[in-house]
């Protein structure tokens, strides 16, 4: 698929609106995205505001280059999806509960599409997670029983990265056993 070879991480963006009518595209593409069960636990909070942006960009090891992206899409999982009574619960890097994995793996293929389907509409993106839950969850409000699994920045690429050195397919097959 074109997508998946020409995608790059993008953390220079030109300063141009990206319209509600695409960024409504590309979360359609997440919301299609397969799921353990069908349980769909994605739940995603787009942002526009440059004061919002900032306060994110700074609980996000305060990655400057985030900001010059007009849009960014925070992707959380809801764990309500597989325990229905979670009131109460905090989420955070440290939960050990099995469910909580199920639903970073059903949010990382939704995140997935985001990327790929924003690529194939001339934009450039970057999965970012590099903060703490709390602080976040602060910063957005998000109840304690929600996982942010990332934030993605969206825009018009203002660059041109070259491919990434990636392992030869034979370094990483394995055919019936370890």
């Amino acid at each position: 698929m074109k997508e998946v070879e020409s995608r790059r991480s993008i953390r220079r963006y030109q300063k141009r609106e990206v319209s509600e009518e695409i960024i409504l595209e590309i979360l359609e593409a997440a919301r299609l995205a397969p799921s353990g069960s069908n349980t769909q636990p994605w739940q995603f909070i787009i942002i526009r505001s440059e004061k919002q942006k900032e306060r994110i960009t700074a609980v996000d090891h305060n990655q400057r280059w985030m900001l010059s992206a007009p849009v960014f899409i925070v992707c959380v999982g809801d764990i309500r999806c597989r325990i229905k009574d979670s009131d109460g619960m905090e989420l955070d890097e440290t939960s050990p509960l099995p469910e909580l994995k199920l639903v970073i793996r059903d949010m990382a293929i939704a995140a997935e599409h985001i990327l790929l389907k924003a690529e194939q509409l001339g934009l450039g993106s970057c999965w970012t997670g590099w903060y703490e839950q709390k602080e976040m969850r602060e910063v957005l409000g998000i109840p304690t029983d929600k996982y942010v699994v990332g934030v993605i920045t969206i825009g018009y690429a203002d660059e041109n990265p070259k491919a990434r050195p990636r392992k030869a397919l034979s370094e990483l097959i394995r055919y019936e056993r370890w």
